[in-house]
């Protein structure tokens, strides 16, 4: 059994070696932290927490780092969650309440994620779920050619071009636009398909050549939404910390460019009952075994919630990485419940 002075020795040495990127010796523990010990009894108590392998020394006679059990000790019991400040949370209300839409929050999420953390700034697109047709609009560009709009409960918004086989006037546009709601207004995404293949039998003969092509474009869109992906800013970051991964960086970047590593990962830790959830090290898949990763899920009205967070080294500032994404998180869950 690990004492309690002992787990806050892990403490100290975890907050040290983040800090400054240096192995934590015993006599630096002394001067630094009011242990109120001798150097001797602090040597102890490291003996003990690399014993039980919290802790390992880099080089022969040189001072101890945290390994990846004594970062999971550290996040499950002895980190503490400092609550962002009046100035931060008044940032992130300002910068994400200009958001036009799901894509921008999103987008603004992760720039905003990156500079509180700096570390890789990551949003989960929430799956198709139970997400419902709100409504479906019709823009004409030219004669033949139509931009569609189509907008779901979660207030996502996706648009396209069409090009159609004869010419669209007034009239036909009004026409798609009133029989296409009143087919799809409030029905789950997943009926589209269904509901598309019967359009043409509410419009005349000669029209149904371009009602097929809207009724693929209606697809087009939910196929859009049905897509797990990520959107990510603060790469730069990884790189900038580059001396803390042993081996490459590469694998990690590689891993973020591809994303179905971190879906994945994204996936399983839905399971996680923790309102902020971290994997660290060799509990990621081989691609992430140097990195961290701190999640914590976000939702879209009642049905529909996925997640955000962070990628980084496993020198990491847990604390403030866990506060600022349970913080986001939560502004963003408001955010998008309110509209």
């Amino acid at each position: 059994m690990v004492s309690d002075r002992a787990l806050q020795v892990l403490r100290a040495i975890v907050q040290d070696y983040v800090s400054s990127r240096e192995p934590v010796g015993s006599k630096a523990l002394v001067e630094r932290h009011q242990f109120g010990v001798s150097s001797a009894t602090i040597r102890n108590d490291m003996a003990l927490l690399e014993e039980e392998e919290l802790i390992a020394a880099p080089h022969t006679s040189s001072g101890r780092v945290p390994t990846d059990k004594g970062y999971r000790m550290f996040v499950d019991q002895l980190a503490e969650l400092r609550p962002l400040s009046a100035g931060q949370r008044q940032a992130i209300a300002q910068f994400l309440d200009q958001s036009i839409d799901l894509d921008d929050v999103f987008a603004r999420t992760v720039r905003l994620l990156s500079q509180l953390t700096n570390q890789v700034a990551l949003v989960q697109y929430p799956t198709l779920g139970n997400a419902r047709v709100r409504h479906v609009e019709f823009v004409p560009m030219t004669a033949t050619r139509l931009m569609t709009v189509f907008i779901t409960d979660g207030g996502r918004v996706d648009q396209r071009i069409i090009e159609l086989p004869l010419e669209a006037d007034e009239v036909f546009v009004g026409e798609l636009r009133a029989k296409v709601n009143a087919l799809l207004d409030g029905r789950p995404l997943a009926d589209v398909g269904g509901l598309a293949d019967v359009l043409g039998e509410h419009f005349a003969p000669e029209r149904r050549d371009a009602v097929r092509v809207v009724a693929e474009a209606l697809v087009g869109h939910v196929d859009a939404h049905r897509q797990d992906r990520l959107v990510m800013a603060g790469a730069a970051n990884l790189v900038r910390t580059e001396g803390d991964f042993a081996g490459s960086v590469y694998p990690v970047l590689e891993a973020i460019e591809e994303q179905v590593t971190l879906l994945k990962l994204f996936s399983e830790m839905e399971l996680d009952s923790q309102v902020v959830a971290a994997r660290i090290g060799r509990e990621n898949a081989e691609a992430l075994h140097e990195a961290a990763v701190v999640t914590s899920p976000y939702s879209m009205g009642a049905d529909q919630s996925a997640r955000l967070g962070v990628l980084g080294p496993t020198r990491m500032d847990y604390s403030n990485n866990m506060a600022a994404v349970r913080a986001v998180a939560r502004y963003v869950s408001r955010l998008l419940g309110e509209d």
